[in-house]
């Protein structure tokens, strides 16, 4: 197909379901993602999608500020990347461990003593793996507003007993994270988003992926940033996002980024740099509970589509965003998806542009 027939397509109206299964997947993933944002389910959406770290397709949608009509921009607008944060963090845990300042198995208690005794003990790993019995939101605990620290912010849930012993069942949740970022903070001896900045964000040139100052203040320029306005859709229209406070979750889910270097992290993993290939593979391992599979590892949800194709990565999804990253080392490609609303309900879509991808690079030789 020639470059102008792929433009005359992808901006045409949306094509009949018939029609659509017989496009070619690139052309059908450019497609799905302009639905999108023309049937009006998500206000805008960052994408970048590498293939042996090339681009096979980055490109904004959609508008990072309707109201101003500021569109996406793959290398500039910064979204909520949600539980895509678990990733750094599960990156920043394995470098404390290489460099010796605490180990897998720890005690929380031995780097965070005042952290109220419980009936079991439990371990950094068992944080970074959800198996540790620490419990999930309550009510809109998700939505909190408050400027907490990461140390302030355990108030929150200091108090209440583990839901089960540690290593028994796994229960997925952020104040795993809040803890694990303490742990990691006291350690070290100094705040933990300036570890994770000097020993992961500057060494993988994510310049773009910083902890929220004021994220309150949207749609504001941060050098040659734009920050995303977050939504919340409401009927047919999408409404300002109520403001939460993300540091506290920093961890868990409080970073800012754009799709460009969320996918840097991701071409780092294929790559095999910044970390040891014995500390990726304790990242990426599913942990298990009895003889079941958790398909989480430390930080990494480790698992397989739908196709049978084996992936790592996370899905996040928050006040005012929802987003995708995923590495399909098999197949050398990365996956970014940022979308500045709150639960947008797509998922369906995104796994289309997946498939479709991943059938185009194995038809084509790409």
């Amino acid at each position: 197909m020639s470059v102008l027939r792929f433009f005359q397509n992808l901006f045409r109206a949306k094509p009949e379901p018939q029609e659509f299964q017989t496009l070619p997947q690139m052309e059908r993933a450019a497609i799905t993602l302009q639905n999108l944002v023309e049937e009006e389910k998500v206000p805008g959406i960052s994408v970048t999608i590498l293939k042996n770290g090339e681009s096979l397709l980055q490109k904004g949608y959609g508008y990072a500020d309707i109201s101003n009509q500021t569109p996406v921009d793959p290398l500039k607008t910064q979204f909520r990347i949600a539980s895509i944060s678990k990733c750094i963090t599960g990156l920043a845990f394995g470098k404390m461990v290489e460099e010796g300042i605490l180990n897998w198995d720890d005690s929380l208690y031995e780097y965070v003593p005042y952290y109220p005794k419980k009936k079991y003990d439990f371990t950094l790993r068992q944080l970074a793996s959800h198996t540790a019995g620490v419990r999930g939101y309550r009510g809109k605990e998700f939505a909190m507003n408050r400027p907490f620290g990461i140390k302030e912010s355990i108030e929150v849930f200091k108090d209440d007993p583990l839901v089960f012993e540690p290593g028994t069942d796994y229960l997925y949740n952020s104040f795993d994270f809040v803890l694990l970022s303490l742990a990691m903070q006291e350690a070290s001896g100094i705040p933990f988003q300036d570890y994770v900045a000097e020993k992961v964000l500057r060494p993988l040139d994510m310049s773009s992926t910083m902890a929220p100052k004021d994220d309150k203040s949207q749609s504001i320029e941060i050098g040659q940033l734009q920050l995303a306005k977050f939504y919340t859709k409401r009927a047919s229209r999408f409404k300002n996002a109520i403001e939460v406070a993300n540091f506290y979750k920093l961890a868990g889910g409080g970073y800012l980024s754009t799709s460009a270097d969320i996918a840097k992290m991701g071409l780092a993993i294929l790559e095999g740099k910044l970390l040891k290939k014995k500390t990726f593979d304790q990242l990426f391992s599913s942990q298990q509970i009895g003889k079941n599979q958790t398909y989480y590892g430390l930080g990494y949800q480790v698992s397989q589509d739908r196709m049978g194709n084996s992936f790592i990565g996370h899905v996040g999804s928050s006040v005012g965003a929802y987003t995708n990253f995923f590495v399909y080392p098999e197949h050398n490609l990365v996956y970014s998806f940022l979308i500045n609303c709150t639960d947008p309900k797509v998922q369906a879509e995104l796994d289309l542009v997946v498939e479709s991808t991943l059938l185009y690079t194995s038809n084509s030789m790409v």
